[in-house]
């Protein structure tokens, strides 16, 4: 880490470039005795990367950045803010510490926070941000998180980790067994010091196969934001043998939609199936990965349109975790019944349908956009049909 960074000259430069391109940044050349082009560059990159995903950061003065590699793959603050409200006591140690996002709010919960990175670069880059940013209470260890915990010796509350899903190539990979440390391996000496351990993991991971992987798993926590599944954060519990709980969250602007459910329960799940009716939900993307097809509608009373089709209906509208719209009209998947409705721009949607949004927008000369919403599925008399709404 190279303290020069934080130059005024340079700290303003750095500002005064975000938005432009960096391509035209080497070209130009620039003229700091104190540091490489490279590095100024690699800020510039990495500042740029913040901005949406950890404003804290981008938003205060003298922080010194990482190479992009480290930003992208570390948590964003949204997903750093929930995680730490899943954590409880005084002391938790985070065996793969990274950038340190996750500690910084770990931070706020508890009095006692390890940070390990076995980078020496990347551990004394968080080191300073934290001071920078006022923690007093997160102490950063240079050294392989494992090795700290049995050279420290000691009771925690909480163990976090996010396993690297990078193999020794700087390839990715998402399978438990191929992350580093290796979860299955260590998972027994985790819970030997720690009476919880939450692991954050791949949002590719199979769910049932990865809890059978894992042992005393509590809670699985489904995180989404803006309906893209981001992590899923395992909660292992020393001596804890029961059902698997189920917390899905979407997290939005506007609100967090959350369902739960037991992971047994979803076999059991008694459906109910109808044609369209008044109204049409269509699940969020963590309700979708957690596979609660049949819990949803069991515990909310809505009628699926179909057993493969994931979407639902009522008579009477309810508070949906997903979105929510008025059905307009129902007609059969054809040119001649969708002619009639003169539709040459509407947001067009596939549930359990063999073609494409871009083959239908294609064949059906439909633009997207508009007020209208098409969902094109298959009901229960395994039709095609197309369900025409407009959004609640």
């Amino acid at each position: 880490m190279d303290k020069a960074i934080l130059n005024n000259d340079i700290q303003e430069y750095i500002n005064s470039n975000l938005k432009t391109d960096v391509a035209d940044l080497v070209l130009r050349g620039m003229a700091f005795e104190a540091v490489e082009a490279k590095e100024v560059i690699e800020q510039i990159e990495a500042k740029k990367k913040a901005e949406k995903k950890l404003p804290t950061w981008y938003n205060t003065s003298n922080i010194i950045y990482p190479n992009k590699l480290n930003i992208e793959q570390t948590s964003s603050e949204v997903t750093a803010l929930y995680k730490s409200h899943l954590v409880s006591g005084k002391r938790l140690i985070d065996l793969t510490g990274g950038f340190g996002v996750d500690c910084y709010y770990f931070s706020k919960q508890m009095d006692e926070i390890f940070h390990c990175e076995l980078n020496n670069e990347l551990s004394q880059i968080t080191k300073h941000n934290y001071q920078i940013l006022g923690k007093t209470n997160i102490t950063c260890l240079n050294e392989n998180g494992i090795e700290a915990l049995k050279r420290m010796d000691q009771q925690f509350d909480y163990i976090y980790l996010d396993p690297s899903r990078r193999d020794s190539n700087r390839k990715k990979v998402f399978l438990l067994s191929d992350c580093t440390p290796n979860v299955k391996t260590f998972q027994g000496l985790f819970l030997k010091y720690a009476k919880h351990v939450l692991i954050k993991t791949s949002p590719l991971l199979d769910i049932k196969a990865t809890k059978n992987d894992l042992n005393h798993v509590k809670e699985l926590h489904i995180v989404a934001v803006n309906n893209e599944v981001k992590e899923l954060l395992w909660i292992l519990e020393r001596e804890y043998n029961s059902d698997v709980n189920i917390k899905t969250v979407n997290i939005t602007k506007k609100e967090n939609q959350t369902f739960e459910f037991k992971l047994e329960d979803e076999s059991n799940a008694q459906v109910e199936f109808s044609s369209p009716l008044n109204y049409l939900y269509e699940p969020n993307a963590s309700i979708l990965k957690a596979g609660a097809f049949n819990t949803v509608s069991g515990k909310l009373g809505v009628y699926k349109l179909h057993k493969h089709s994931h979407l639902y209906t009522s008579e009477e509208l309810i508070e949906f975790p997903g979105r929510s719209f008025k059905i307009e009209k129902t007609i059969p998947y054809n040119k001649k019944a969708l002619a009639k409705e003169r539709i040459d721009k509407a947001n067009v949607t596939t549930r359990n349908f063999p073609l494409t949004v871009g083959d239908l927008r294609k064949k059906l000369k439909i633009k997207d956009g508009g007020q209208l919403y098409l969902f094109f599925t298959t009901n229960l008399e395994n039709e095609k049909i197309i369900v025409i709404c407009s959004k609640m």
